[in-house]
């Protein structure tokens, strides 16, 4: 079996007990961003399966953007990634 070569490791041991892999990430061609695959990537980049700079240049992503997702997240859950309940926890 070949195993391509990739910086850093290819799965992390999330906090509860689940193992992610660089298959779980979404596709670096995706455009349709759901609650689910913003998740995907602030989990990888928080336990270290990809880098911050790796994730914003795989998906095209401004450095705000993933700073929000990663904000939302940790003040109020993955639930705050869901567009439909953006304005409920939107900072005024």
């Amino acid at each position: 079996m070949y195993l391509k070569k990739v910086d850093g490791p290819r799965a992390v041991t999330l906090a509860d007990g689940k193992v992610m892999t660089r298959a779980d990430l979404p596709p670096e061609n995706t455009v349709r961003w759901v609650a689910s695959r913003k998740a995907a990537v602030v989990r990888g980049v928080v336990y270290g399966l990809i880098t911050q700079d790796d994730a914003l240049r795989r998906y095209n992503l401004s450095k705000e953007e993933f700073l929000e997702w990663l904000s939302a997240v940790t003040e109020h859950g993955e639930e705050a990634l869901k567009a439909t309940l953006l304005q409920r926890y939107r900072q005024l």
